[in-house]
This record gives C-alpha cells, structure tokens and sequence, in this order.
C-alpha cells in the first residue's frame, strides 16, 4: 500500500474575516474532494484570515500514480485563482515499513504495530 500526502499553503487575498477564508478553503476542500477522490483537512493557519495549510491525502497502489494525482491536486488548487497556493510539497510513503513481503495471514510473526492489537488497555487499574 501506498500512502501520497501533499500539503498546501494558500494565501487568500481577498479574505477580510475568517469566515471569508473557511467559504474559500470549504470550497477548495470540497473541489479537491470530487474532482480527485482524495482527503482534505485545513492542517494550519486556523486563527489566520488570509493565510492556511491545506493537507491532502490517499492511498493506493500504484506510486506514480499517486504522486502524479497528488500533483495535479496542486496545479487544480493554483488553476482555480480562489487562492495563491505559496508552497506545497508532495511526498509518498510506503506501508508497510519493512521489505518483507506481504503482511502475515496468521501464525507467523507479529509485525510492530500488531503489539497488543485488540487488548483493551484500562489506564485506571490500581
């Protein structure tokens, strides 16, 4: 599985309040949504009115196909002139970690984050 994040700083010229600014990153968040399938979240600049961090998000399996996708979410968010896009970088990621192979289907090792998986932990034992 392959995870592609990007994340993209906006500044919003015409943006007077910050509820100017949530209408423009609302509908830049949703634009992004149906056009690339993709997650969007505003990852910063949350008590800014013209400035915000936008990060964008998702998985698949094909890298390249991620990285192209993340990038054309990009050039989409600069072509809709609702924002200045000031920075942006796009990164993928690889799960999991190790080169082992495919995930075990039972009685084989536990991978890290297998650990403890489905034990409830109770913080409050005496």
């Amino acid at each position: 599985m392959i995870v592609g994040v990007a994340v993209i700083e906006i500044h919003v010229e015409d943006a007077q309040s910050l509820k100017a600014k949530r209408g423009v990153v609302r509908s830049i968040s949703q634009r992004l949504r149906n056009k690339f399938n993709v997650s969007v979240g505003e990852v910063g600049g949350q008590g800014t009115w013209q400035r915000a961090t936008l990060g964008v998000s998702m998985t698949g399996s094909d890298e390249q196909g991620i990285r192209r996708s993340l990038e054309q979410a990009v050039g989409f968010v600069e072509d809709m002139h609702l924002a200045q896009v000031i920075a942006c970088e796009v990164e993928t990621l690889r799960m999991p970690l190790d080169e082992e192979g495919p995930l075990p289907t039972g009685g084989g090792e536990e991978r890290a984050w297998d650990e403890n998986l489905g034990e409830a932990k109770n913080e409050y034992e005496d």
